[in-house]
């Protein structure tokens, strides 16, 4: 299986106050609906041209995607897998190797297959396919 970092997900209370934050810093972040999420494009090279994805979610809204508790704050380190069988394969050997299940994989409303568990190192990590445009709704625009 090969699996690679894709993302990461900065869960807060407060995503329009982080989103002040950050833009006072001079961090360019989409305006953003408080009941929805931000979206941070933040591209860093590492190596050759890969991009790293970072979004700032509510905990509510984390808590719908990820399984996480509502009063759950943090970071969830996404693992970008090469096809949808990955995520399960990998769900299985995740709790296997002492992880918590947060939420089992299932068809996430962005096309991807996704799974969360907490790993027993205290970092939560989402497992992700890449997104299929079949399986998106037409009024979803990530």
């Amino acid at each position: 299986m090969a699996t690679r970092f894709g993302s990461i997900n900065i869960v807060v209370d407060d995503v329009v106050g982080l989103t002040e934050f950050l833009t006072a810093l001079g961090v360019e972040v989409d305006p953003v609906d408080p009941d929805w999420h931000a979206w941070i494009r933040h591209h860093r090279s590492f190596g050759a041209a890969d991009d790293i994805d970072a979004d700032l979610d509510s905990s509510r809204f984390a808590a719908d995607w990820g399984g996480v508790s509502t009063d759950f704050r943090g970071v969830v380190v996404n693992l970008q897998t090469d096809d949808r069988d990955a995520v399960d394969r990998g769900y299985v050997l995740a709790i296997e190797r002492g992880a918590v299940p947060c939420k089992a994989p299932y068809d996430a409303f962005w096309g991807s297959r996704y799974a969360v568990v907490e790993s027993p190192f205290g970092i939560t990590f989402g497992l992700m396919s890449p997104s299929d445009p079949n399986r998106t709704p037409p009024t979803f625009t990530p």
